[in-house]
């Protein structure tokens, strides 16, 4: 089979592999037919990822068609449309219990990162049975690739990390796919504002076609007064960060209003300074999450409902032949305009 195949920092090749085969029991091969790219592919693309090592098939989202069950999975049989969950669990385990799935001791974030990912013909499953979610019929499937990372990712680590409440004012800093997806149901709860910050103007625009209520450019170094100047100096009740670089942290360590919590979804490569020296008396939260994609069967009942379309976070369509080219559009999105590329089988 091909397979889209990391081989060090800054190296990929999309290139023949072996097919998956089952291990445990408890494994599915499921046949991809819709995948994507995230931006945390881009950060060990960077490098920054070293758990992720040469020889990694990447990709962790997707959707696809069961190829082969192991002799103990039960919820599904070959030929089940599935969604792909980039977090696996087992359901089992102390962490599972406690509803972290993304610390699961056998499983987690693994698919394209510690196992071969989804960014190829095939990929195996670990768990089967609790990682993989049956596809409804007459589901749209370009929407459900975007519920295998993106928008629980933007719910759980930006919006319910940020307590985010009704009438509250917050920032999602980064109007990238997952800033948007922070924004998309940030909205469930129904803030009184929703600013956006990025340096895409493209990007902002977008934001204020998804429901922002107001968009600010941070390129010319001041986004922190802008803030201020709109919150009448006092600062936001939520600011998620949704970038992941050391400038983009400590805008939301000075825009964050008293009693307020900075909710952090980036994926950080270097250190980052926090600011005790300011923040210490201020009586903010700062929290960190891994998605644990607990929210996946809410949100796929609110696809369902028709109450969020995940598709208008796709802006580019590939087949997997192009996924270099998919890739570079998506790694150059200043310039393409690109938010969420889809690749289909």
């Amino acid at each position: 089979m091909k397979a889209l195949v990391y081989h060090g920092p800054g190296l990929k090749a999309w290139e023949e592999h072996a097919k998956p085969a089952l291990i445990e029991a408890s494994d599915a091969i499921v046949r991809v037919t819709r995948t994507t790219i995230c931006g945390t592919d881009l950060h060990i693309l960077k490098g920054d990822l070293p758990s992720c090592t040469p020889g990694r098939i990447l990709g962790h989202e997707g959707v696809g068609v069961i190829d082969s069950v192991g002799t103990g999975v039960s919820a599904f049989k070959v030929g089940d449309r599935v969604l792909i969950s980039c977090v696996t669990a087992c359901a089992r385990c102390d962490y599972c219990r406690r509803g972290m799935f993304s610390h699961c001791r056998t499983g987690g974030w693994i698919l394209g990162n510690t196992i071969d990912g989804t960014q190829a013909a095939f990929v195996r499953i670990p768990h089967a049975d609790t990682s993989l979610y049956p596809i409804p019929d007459g589901a749209d499937e370009d929407a459900l690739v975007m519920l295998s990372d993106i928008l629980p990712t933007g719910f759980e680590c930006g919006v319910l990390n940020g307590k985010v409440q009704p009438g509250a004012i917050v920032a999602i800093v980064g109007a990238g796919p997952i800033g948007l997806a922070a924004l998309l149901t940030a909205q469930f709860y129904s803030p009184a504002e929703i600013i956006m910050i990025d340096l895409d103007d493209n990007r902002l625009a977008v934001a204020s076609r998804f429901g922002a209520t107001r968009t600010i450019n941070s390129s010319d170094g001041k986004a922190v007064a802008a803030v201020k100047a709109l919150t009448a100096g006092q600062g936001v009740d939520t600011a998620i960060e949704a970038v992941g670089l050391p400038a983009t942290f400590e805008m939301c360590e000075e825009i964050i209003a008293p009693g307020g919590v900075i909710a952090n979804i980036g994926v950080h490569g270097v250190q980052v300074a926090l600011h005790l020296e300011r923040l210490w008396d201020r009586n903010i939260s700062i929290t960190t999450r891994l998605v644990d994609t607990v929210s996946t069967p809410m949100l796929l009942a609110v696809v369902a409902a028709h109450r969020i379309d995940p598709t208008l976070l796709i802006t580019h369509r590939f087949k997997f032949d192009a996924i270099l080219e998919a890739y570079e559009t998506f790694a150059n999105a200043a310039n393409t305009k690109a938010l969420k590329v889809l690749i289909e089988a």
